[in-house]
């Protein structure tokens, strides 16, 4: 999984010229303004709600000595619990929205790799963002049961190093999934789709490795992630399935 990992990560090295070369900047506008939108209501949120989450945390220190440091810092745990969760259904919600805009860039990027493709699934723009919907919330359901208690592990002492390793690669994974079923949708049905990522996770937590460390970098990591990723994402996925023809038949 480790060798899958890296390939997914080293898939980014050409995603620019990659764009570049096809042309495919222009399918990306829409994606990339629903990003910057998505990003600015979640910073407003997490800026708004964090007194409040704070408020209530420092409910939690009963002793007045101290009452004000405790606040302060409640309101500052309460703004990176908004800004965790955020991320999470930041990802979740610019995929599931962009899945129609996508998946015509997955399938040139298939066209310019391998020629002629036979596409087993015809799918309409509702079809795909219906897909792209209901892949997400499966997701999204999934990785916030994980990361619950992935967080609750966070408070033991030395483990909680752990697990903030183990986080940041649930999120990775379920960010990579997300950018493999562009093309998988074409090949596969929802429930084949799934079973294809869990075989190959490796691409998909070294492609959502790249995608989280992005979203650190302010402003132009939130508008660039989406294509740089859905490009490095397509580009492994489409030789994946060609290592693995009897699966893309198998529609």
């Amino acid at each position: 999984m480790i060798k899958n990992i890296i390939s997914g990560i080293k898939a980014y090295f050409g995603a620019f010229s990659l764009i570049s070369k096809l042309k495919l900047w222009k399918f990306f506008a829409i994606p990339m303004l629903i990003s910057f939108i998505t990003a600015v209501l979640i910073g407003v949120s997490a800026y708004g709600l964090s007194d409040n989450i704070g408020f209530y945390i420092s409910k939690l220190w009963i002793w007045n000595w101290g009452k004000e440091t405790f606040t302060s810092i409640g309101n500052i745990i309460g703004g990176l619990f908004i800004i965790l969760i955020g991320l999470i259904l930041f990802k979740h919600i610019i995929m599931a929205l962009s899945a129609p805009f996508m998946s015509p860039v997955s399938e040139k990027i298939e066209k310019h790799l391998v020629g002629n493709i036979h596409t087993h699934r015809k799918t309409t723009f509702t079809e795909q963002l219906w897909r792209g919907i209901r892949i997400n919330i499966r997701n999204l359901s999934l990785e916030l049961l994980l990361t619950i208690p992935i967080l609750l592990l966070g408070f033991i002492p030395i483990i909680g190093i752990i697990s903030t390793v183990l986080l940041f690669l649930v999120q990775a994974y379920y960010a990579g999934f997300g950018n493999m079923d562009y093309t998988l949708e074409r090949h596969f049905k929802y429930n084949e789709s799934i079973q294809f990522v869990k075989k190959n996770r490796g691409l998909a937590i070294g492609n959502g490795i790249i995608f989280m460390l992005f979203l650190l970098i302010p402003v132009i990591g939130v508008i660039l992630v989406l294509p740089l990723s859905v490009t490095a994402a397509s580009v492994k996925t489409i030789e994946a399935l060609q290592l693995k023809p009897q699966l893309s038949n198998a529609v």
